[in-house]
């Protein structure tokens, strides 16, 4: 662990971690790092990573901060619902880790304000991929520089602790295969999704997406990637289809 964490101090960049924006920070997650510069690691997007030929740290953290959500998530869903069945723990699971509930999260905590990053090279997942990417990186910080328990309760604390409200308000649901399912099942045919328009500067850009079942328009969709955009537009074609 150690030699992880001496790895990925060595890569990043000298910004002060003793400033009073990353304490603040700290105050916000309910976390008080012991070595602050694991926090600048996982806040310091590629877009400003110093060149190495080590891999990128962000990454990396990204990486291993994926698996860690993974895990807890999977351990407190098979705690909790002991009556379902693996199909529906994956189902669950796959919208409370997705990238619009970290994006949810990551506005509650405020955590554009503190990334370390170029907005104009967030690329084609647009800002929430960046938030959402912050975030895994950061739970793997929390892991590095505590354990899997601080993890834990960090995990507990900001994304498990309201999931079910963000269903209930249909923010996790996923409208893209709902609709999928629904077309194929009464016409035998997949949704055609075609970009109308893209507007705004690269780190903004607003995509205007439309689906078609069979060349009939059901829905129009907005929003900052094609993803978001898409999943827009089905969750209109779902709402005129009445289902």
């Amino acid at each position: 662990m150690k030699n992880i964490i001496k790895s990925l101090i060595s890569q990043i960049s000298s910004t002060d971690s003793d400033s009073s924006e990353f304490k603040k920070f700290q105050k916000i997650i309910g976390y008080n790092f012991h070595n602050p510069s694991i926090l600048i690691a996982a806040l310091t997007h590629t877009s400003r990573e110093q060149l190495n030929t080590k891999g990128s740290p962000f990454e990396r953290m990204e990486f291993l901060g994926d698996s860690i959500l993974g895990l807890i998530v999977s351990e407190e869903l098979f705690l909790e619902y002991p009556e379902y069945s693996e199909g529906e723990l994956s189902k669950l699971k796959s919208k409370i880790v997705s990238r619009k509930m970290l994006a949810i999260v990551s506005s509650k905590l405020k955590l554009k304000d503190y990334i370390i990053f170029n907005i104009d090279s967030t690329g084609k997942g647009g800002l929430n991929s960046v938030l959402s990417n912050t975030m895994e990186s950061l739970i793997c910080a929390i892991y590095l520089d505590g354990d899997i328990e601080k993890a834990r309760k960090f995990i507990k604390q900001f994304i498990l602790k309201d999931y079910s409200k963000h269903l209930k308000k249909g923010y996790l649901t996923d409208y893209k295969s709902k609709l999928q399912e629904y077309t194929q099942a009464k016409f035998h045919a997949t949704p055609d999704y075609h970009i109308l328009k893209a507007e705004g500067p690269e780190h903004e850009k607003v995509f205007t997406i439309q689906v078609a079942i069979k060349d009939e328009i059901h829905g129009l969709g907005k929003g900052h990637s094609k993803k978001d955009a898409q999943q827009d537009a089905a969750k209109h074609a779902c709402n005129k289809l009445g289902f």
